[in-house]
């Protein structure tokens, strides 16, 4: 089992309906593109100053799960279209479970 976890820190461009559009998009990769087992995004609540905006967990089966997923070209598009343009920071790390 492999855990994909991603931070997204935005850029003062995506205001708050971009980030809407966005979260809605990257909650369509489950079904876009499948092979998770499990998957959750969200925005962070504030707690903390200086956290990232948004974080990504998704789990898969296996790391040729994980590899179909990051080069699926929906999970591209989405990467593309909503993901990069209004980017300022972005960390990930894949681990085994």
């Amino acid at each position: 089992m492999l855990r994909h976890v991603v931070l997204f820190t935005w850029s003062d461009a995506a205001d708050e309906q971009r980030r809407a559009g966005t979260l809605a998009a990257v909650r369509r990769l489950p079904d876009l593109v499948g092979g998770m087992t499990s998957f959750a995004v969200g925005d962070d609540v504030g707690l903390r100053e200086g956290n990232a905006h948004t974080a990504l967990v998704a789990d898969f089966p296996d790391v040729e799960a994980y590899r179909r997923y990051a080069r699926h070209p929906e999970h591209l598009a989405i990467i593309a279209e909503h993901i990069e343009p209004y980017l300022s920071a972005r960390s990930s790390v894949q681990y085994e479970l």
